[in-house]
């Protein structure tokens, strides 16, 4: 009798639970229907296109230094752009930063509001021309696409920014709100003379933005599992990064002698235990938001397992981390990159030395890192050491919720109305990052549509954007120049 009676009373707690999880996944709110606050402006689709395939001409790869080359092309761009966009450089304030980066300030009629920046970077990295449709600094326009390296990477959304607001000058508009266009001569190599100088220059003003947005997430299709619609991320962090060196001396000699361990096998070891120990899963509001934002389309178990990830964590940890991307998206990941050891077949390694590569995640330092490396390897006699002039802690995640986020989505929602609007954050590294401390939020999205078909373009063979694609960039920062200029 006493045992039926557990078993009905645990059958009942069971039921109890589903009803529960049921409940808590009949509540997630509908997703509402935005429209347009004010017609999408009108584009010429035609010359639009064609300033996009003249600024793809100038070869503006960022080096070191300031050689002959990057001169040429980077002075010729600026030029480009002055003559091309008569209407901003007469009426926007222009300050040119280091050598060739821009900060244009378009000041609205209430200069208390603090402003808006929109960043993007002109430089783009080296292509060899073979393997492409059309020769990569061509900027050729053929089948309804424009070809050419930053065609996605980033010159479409510096020119798509100032076809916005050259538009809206032409339609005597007039913002509240400053907004600010801030465009970066080195984000694929550093930053240190674009983003950073530009900051620098803000902070030096004590200028702070409600927000700033850079590129980052797009609106992508097909790249959520589950989700058959259109997904415009807007993403609210980004990663770190750190790179370290475990670098072991030890005796060398001869191969036909060898010790219990060696160097190889030592290090190769340490790997191992590095690689079998990763960082702790976390969920991070970004990715939270992300989550609760794709929810209401998800299909129903998964929908279940999302709105109940709050006493569900070790299940939704174990899903997420079934992906590599998913899982990126949850811990700081370890990738182990370079080995090297040994110089000939019979000859034992007298040292060696292997790279790891580190994304963090916001809210782990470079400090935790490091001295998880040294907890997880447990050899003393290995030595461990950030190698990498590029390392730095994640930037603060920002709000996805605040009413700055809010603006971004309305744009997005009277642009692209099929798309479902959802946070994240960006795996790599931005420009962005070097505003943290002169915004108050800051968020990641290029208003372009991107497909699988797409992920091997960027900073790859065949760059292009379609024609149509490129007209709807233009359209969105019309849009959220407008939305962004009412106050909060």
């Amino acid at each position: 009798m006493l045992k039926k009676l557990l078993i009905a009373v645990v059958v009942l707690a069971l039921l109890g639970i589903v009803a529960f999880a049921l409940w808590r996944t009949a509540q997630l709110p509908p997703r509402t229907v935005i429209t347009a606050s004010a017609p999408l402006i009108a584009v010429d689709r035609a010359a639009a296109a064609d300033r996009l395939a003249q600024g793809i001409r100038f070869e503006t790869v960022a080096k070191s230094g300031q050689p002959d080359d990057e001169r040429v092309a980077f002075t010729g761009f600026l030029e480009f752009l002055s003559t091309r966009f008569p209407l901003v450089h007469e009426r926007l304030t222009l300050d040119r930063v280091s050598e060739y980066s821009l900060l244009y300030t378009w000041k609205g009629t209430k200069p208390e509001l603090p402003p808006v920046l929109l960043a993007a970077h002109m430089d783009v990295v080296p292509a060899e021309a073979s393997g492409w449709t059309h020769p990569p600094f061509d900027g050729v326009i053929a089948d309804g696409f424009v070809w050419g390296r930053g065609a996605l990477d980033d010159k479409n959304s510096l020119l798509a920014i100032l076809e916005a607001a050259e538009a809206l000058l032409q339609l005597g508009y007039a913002p509240e709100r400053t907004l600010m266009f801030a465009f970066g001569q080195d984000e694929e190599i550093s930053g240190e003379r674009g983003a950073v100088a530009i900051a620098a220059l803000l902070a030096h003003r004590e200028i702070k933005a409600a927000y700033t947005l850079d590129e980052g997430g797009a609106v992508t299709h097909g790249l959520v599992p589950g989700i058959d619609r259109p997904v415009a991320s807007v993403m609210a962090g980004e990663k770190g990064y750190l790179t370290v060196r475990m670098k072991l001396v030890a005796d060398g000699g001869h191969s036909s002698t060898p010790p219990p361990h060696s160097v190889v096998g030592r290090l190769s070891a340490a790997v191992a235990r590095l690689e079998d120990h990763p960082m702790p899963p976390r969920l991070i509001a970004p990715v939270d938001a992300m989550l609760a934002g794709l929810a209401p389309d998800m299909d129903l178990p998964t929908r279940i397992l999302v709105a109940n990830r709050d006493w569900l964590t070790p299940i939704v940890f174990r899903a997420l981390a079934a992906s590599r991307t998913t899982n990126a998206l949850i811990r700081t990941t370890t990738a182990t990159t370079m080995f090297n050891a040994g110089v000939k077949d019979n000859v034992l390694p007298a040292s060696g030395e292997v790279i790891v590569n580190f994304r963090l995640l916001p809210g782990d330092s470079i400090a935790a890192v490091l001295q998880h490396v040294r907890d997880s390897i447990g050899d003393d006699a290995i030595s461990i050491e950030p190698v990498d002039d590029f390392n730095h802690e994640a930037p603060p995640a920002s709000d996805a919720s605040a009413p700055q986020f809010r603006q971004i989505e309305r744009a997005i929602n009277e642009v692209f109305p099929e798309a479902l609007v959802t946070s994240g954050i960006v795996l790599g590294a931005t420009d962005n990052r070097h505003y943290a401390h002169v915004r108050e939020q800051g968020y990641n999205f290029s208003p372009m549509p991107y497909g699988k078909e797409d992920e091997n373009r960027i900073h790859g063979i065949d760059e292009r954007i379609a024609v149509a694609d490129y007209l709807r960039m233009i359209q969105f920062y019309a849009q959220l120049m407008r939305e962004s200029t009412a106050p909060q």
